[in-house]
């Protein structure tokens, strides 16, 4: 059975992040394994003396197991059905987590809110993990709740399961590069959540022929028609895969990372790739997943790619 593994801190965007997962893995049929790294034992250490502080480390191992557990019991009570396991890893959080992907297919990881407009508070292990992860890696924000995913009902309150429709799910695509892993993540998580999929795509019309270059408005919407025919070919055979999917797309003037940013306001999820690095163990992440995990208001998949 496929694996979704989260990881677990007991900060509230790790929770969140769990509640996240354990609605994704019902949706795909998949088990959820809750990770969480004991990293923090060198800091139960007294200062100068290198020995432990009296107690600590029990205490820290007492909390780590209680933690696992409590997520456990909540998770499989408010999923019937769903598989639930945990793991407790004694290395730091990033190796740990890493090392637990090898037998999973997404990895979820929570960040901290700061608003609509500051957006995502991405930490050292989130960025770490995003760089050099093989598999899609999705970061969600603290206080993120499945009717977040919904369009309002009628009256203007709050959706839910059953209840409205799921939000679109957003895809950055690069037409220069389009991968089919990324396309294919994008157009399972619409199907998954028999949502419509917006596809967004920038570009800048001087960059075709040198940013000093000067066009007339005709030659411009003439590039315009040509960006468009683009995002069309690209797409056609991913929607007669996936004919239940409706899909949008749009060629927008400029950087796609405000576009995607401004689209994730009414988004269920933004999915945006990330060039695998040639040094996995350093690993990159581009302007425009950096941009979007930064500012999103709704989760965000970065899909690795070759």
């Amino acid at each position: 059975m496929p694996a979704i593994i989260v990881g677990l801190d007991g900060s509230p965007e790790s929770l969140a992040a769990a509640d996240w997962a354990a609605r994704e893995a019902t949706q795909r049929g998949a088990r959820l394994c809750l990770v969480h790294a004991a990293d923090t034992v060198s800091s139960l250490y007294v200062p100068y003396m290198g020995v432990p502080a009296p107690g600590a480390i029990e205490a820290h191992c007492e909390w780590s197991a209680r933690l696992l557990d409590e997520a456990e019991s909540r998770l499989t009570e408010g999923h019937p059905g769903l598989r639930v396991t945990t793991r407790r890893a004694e290395t730091a959080a990033v190796t740990a987590l890493l090392t637990a992907e090898e037998d999973a297919e997404l990895l979820v990881l929570g960040s901290r809110g700061l608003g609509t407009v500051t957006g995502f508070l991405v930490g050292s292990v989130a960025l770490a993990v995003v760089a050099r992860s093989e598999r899609p890696v999705v970061l969600v924000r603290a206080g993120e709740q499945a009717h977040d995913e919904h369009l309002p009902n009628a009256e203007g309150g709050g959706g839910g399961p059953g209840t409205t429709s799921c939000r679109d799910v957003v895809l950055g695509l690069d037409l220069a590069e389009p991968d089919d892993t990324v396309v294919e993540f994008a157009f399972e998580s619409a199907r998954r959540r028999a949502a419509g999929l917006r596809v967004v795509h920038g570009w800048n019309p001087k960059a075709a022929y040198g940013y000093g270059a000067v066009l007339d408005s005709g030659l411009e919407a003439e590039l315009a028609a040509e960006t468009r025919h683009g995002l069309k070919d690209v797409l056609r055979p991913w929607q007669d895969k996936f004919p239940g999917v409706e899909v949008r797309a749009q060629a927008v003037v400029g950087s796609a990372g405000r576009h995607l940013v401004h689209a994730s306001r009414d988004a269920s999820l933004v999915v945006v790739g990330r060039k695998k690095s040639h040094a996995p163990a350093v690993g990159r992440i581009g302007p425009i997943a950096h941009a979007v995990l930064h500012h999103a208001c709704a989760p965000v998949a970065v899909v690795p790619h070759d």
